[in-house]
């Protein structure tokens, strides 16, 4: 999370959705940069209404704007597979070997399934029951989100290449991808309103 002060301008950064590069080209220009604990780096949207937005607020009697980015959800598990298959690799007992990308989806589709792969959702993290966070960009089109920075915070922006995962092979048959599309229905619609 990163907290723009004078712009009044809050970053909420969505898990496997770019947010080390922007943390790492933005830490400089923020106010407040949260990146640890992971817990508080990706604090999400209900999080900063209950906590963060009544201090803030109680400080500068003014409304933050919060902006976010979204990938599109299959993507999105992807990169969670893949950062899954890097985190303790070295650990002869990590819970990943073996598995494939669909093991991985199958998983994630049921809600018994290995608690490594229950990682939650985007729209779980982007929104509340009554509303969602004012600005969210995709992040395959990741150049509007960079442009919208520049304008609002005056300054060029350059992304690095950090925490890349491996290349992995990570397909999925016709209806397994359409299984996860029925799993993941709130993300794809809330992706579609972008």
């Amino acid at each position: 999370m990163l907290i723009f002060w004078e712009k009044r301008l809050v970053f909420l950064a969505t898990p496997k959705a770019g947010s080390t590069a922007i943390e790492a080209a933005l830490e400089g220009l923020a106010n407040l940069a949260v990146q640890r604990p992971a817990e508080l780096k990706h604090t999400n949207l209900r999080t900063y209404r209950h906590h963060i937005e009544p201090w803030l607020h109680s400080i500068t009697g003014e409304k933050f704007t919060t902006i976010a980015l979204m990938r599109e959800p299959i993507s999105w598990l992807q990169s969670w597979y893949r950062f899954r298959l890097r985190d303790d690799g070295d650990d002869p007992d990590h819970t990943m070997i073996g598995m494939s990308f669909a093991d991985f989806a199958a998983a994630y589709a049921d809600p018994a399934g290995s608690a490594i792969a229950q990682v939650g959702t985007q729209s779980d993290f982007l929104t509340t029951t009554i509303d969602r966070v004012d600005r969210i960009f995709r992040y395959e089109e990741i150049e509007s989100f960079t442009h919208f920075l520049e304008d609002r915070l005056d300054c060029g922006i350059s992304l690095p290449r950090v925490n890349v995962p491996p290349a992995v092979d990570v397909s999925l048959s016709p209806g397994q991808a359409e299984q996860l599309r029925r799993v993941m229905a709130d993300d794809f619609a809330l992706y579609a309103s972008l």
